[in-house]
C-alpha cells in the first residue's frame, strides 16, 4: 500500500530498569552524562522528582537519573505527573515481573509464532527489531502471555543498547496481514506497556507493507496513542521501502528481506 493512501486515512504520517551492583559505576556515569542531553531545567526537575519519589518508594534510589528523565519527558516535564507515572511503573514491575525478568519458558505460544526478530543497529546506534504482524494470531496463552512476550522483547532491546543510548527502532511488517491477525486487545495491551512502563524508549516505528484493510484497525488504536509516540510513527510507501529504510539504517545493518545484508535472528536467540 502506498503512503499516500495511508495519509488519507491517518493523521500519523511523518515521520527500566533498576541497576544491579555491577551496573552502579555505569549508573554514576549516567548521572554525569545526563547533562549532555538535558538542559538546566530538566536537571533541576530530575533532582526534585528524585527527592519526591524516594520518599514514596525507597527502591527508587536504585534507579538512575536517565530513567527519571525519560518519565519526565513523557509527561512534558510535569514533576507531579511524571512521579505518579514512575511510581506506578515500580509497582507494576514488582507485580508483573517479580523475578526481574520474563523467561522464554513463560511465553511458548507467542515465541512459536516466530513473529519477532532482533536486528543490528541503526545509524544512531539504536537496536532494531522486526515484528511481523501477519504472523500474530490468537493463541491459547491469551492476552496475559502476549503481555509477557512484549515485556520479554522490550527487555531484550533495552539490554542491547550501548552506553549512552536510550531508544530502539521497530520495523513493523504487515505483509500478509488480514482480519485473522487482528487483535485489538493485544495491540492496546502492548501500547499500554510501551507508553506507561517503558516511556521514551521508542525511537522510531517504521510500518511497512501496509494493507488497506489495516486502516480499519488503525482508526480504533490511533486515539490511544499519545502525542509523543505519534510523532515517531512512519508509514513507508512500498515503492520507496528500501530507500526510506536506508535513511536510518546502513545497508550492512538492514535485514536481507529489505535488500540489506543482515540476517534476522529470532528474539529469543538474540
Amino acid at each position: 500500500m502506498e503512503g499516500k493512501a495511508v495519509m488519507e486515512n491517518s493523521e500519523v504520517l511523518s515521520s527500566e530498569k533498576p541497576r544491579n551492583k555491577e551496573e552502579k559505576t555505569e549508573a554514576k556515569e549516567g548521572l554525569q552524562c545526563i547533562t549532555d542531553g538535558s538542559n538546566e531545567e530538566e536537571q533541576k526537575k530530575v533532582s526534585l522528582m528524585r527527592a519526591f519519589v524516594e520518599k514514596q518508594d525507597p527502591s527508587s534510589k536504585e534507579v538512575d537519573d536517565l530513567m527519571m528523565r525519560r518519565f519526565l519527558r513523557a509527561r512534558d516535564l510535569d514533576i507531579e505527573k511524571a512521579s505518579s507515572m514512575f511510581l506506578k511503573h515500580l509497582k507494576w514491575k514488582r507485580t508483573f515481573i517479580p523475578n526481574g525478568l520474563i523467561l522464554a519458558s513463560e511465553i511458548p505460544n507467542d515465541l512459536a509464532q516466530n513473529k519477532m526478530f532482533m536486528q543490528g543497529m541503526d545509524k544512531k546506534g539504536r537496536p532494531i527489531t522486526v515484528a511481523f504482524g501477519g504472523r500474530h494470531f490468537h493463541n491459547k496463552g491469551g492476552l496475559d502471555e502476549f503481555k509477557r512476550f512484549v515485556v520479554f522483547a522490550l527487555e531484550k532491546l533495552c539490554a542491547r543498547m550501548p552506553t549512552g543510548q536510550e531508544k530502539f527502532v521497530v520495523i513493523g511488517d504487515l505483509e500478509g496481514w488480514g482480519y485473522s491477525n487482528s487483535d485489538i486487545r493485544a495491540y492496546l495491551g502492548a501500547l499500554t506497556i510501551l507508553q506507561d512502563y517503558y516511556p521514551e524508549r521508542l525511537g522510531k516505528l517504521l510500518i511497512v507493507h501496509v494493507p488497506y484493510i489495516f486502516m480499519t484497525v488503525w482508526k480504533i488504536v490511533y486515539p490511544f496513542i499519545d502525542n509523543n509516540t505519534k510523532k515517531k510513527i512512519v508509514f513507508v510507501e512500498n515503492k520507496r521501502l528500501k530507500s526510506t529504510l536506508l535513511q536510518d539504517i546502513d545497508e550492512s545493518q538492514l535485514p536481507e528481506i529489505y535488500g540489506g545484508k543482515m540476517a534476522l535472528v529470532p528474539i529469543q536467540d538474540s
